[in-house]
């Protein structure tokens, strides 16, 4: 059976400069650290290592809180469409259903693997569940 060795560390990584390039990041599914692999080798199943810059991402615990926030945002940008709907539409409870459920339920697949991503990424920023917090040198320029 092959061995397949890790990647070894670049020696100089672009760390990102700010939170919200990290979020960036990781709601584009890129590796926090580097940005330039993809954290996901599945829908929502991460690597264990980045291909780049080899950081260790089984140690992320994302748990229920990227469904939480897609459910939260699909609620709140579905409410006003909902009322339009039942006020400005006079449509039936069963018209409004049948055009409700399929967009909340798109919508809710369509956020899962970004809020997964974005959840990683802030993990690893605040150096949480077994992450080391890393920054960019000061002074340098921003590229992230």
């Amino acid at each position: 059976m092959p061995h397949h060795d890790s990647p070894a560390p670049r020696a100089h990584i672009d760390l990102p400069h700010s939170f919200a390039a990290v979020l960036i990041r990781g709601a584009r599914g890129d590796c926090p650290r580097c940005g330039e692999a993809k954290i996901f080798r599945k829908w929502l199943k991460p690597h264990d290592r980045c291909a780049a810059c080899a950081l260790d991402l089984s140690v992320q615990s994302a748990d229920d809180f990227p469904a939480y926030i897609s459910i939260f945002v699909t609620g709140h940008l579905l409410a006003p469409i909902l009322i339009m709907l039942a006020s400005d539409f006079a449509l039936s409870a069963m018209a409004i259903v049948s055009i409700i459920i399929p967009l909340a339920i798109a919508m809710l697949l369509a956020l899962l693997q970004p809020s997964k991503g974005a959840v990683i990424a802030m993990q690893w920023w605040h150096g949480m569940h077994g992450f080391r917090k890393e920054r960019a040198p000061e002074g340098e320029d921003e590229r992230a």
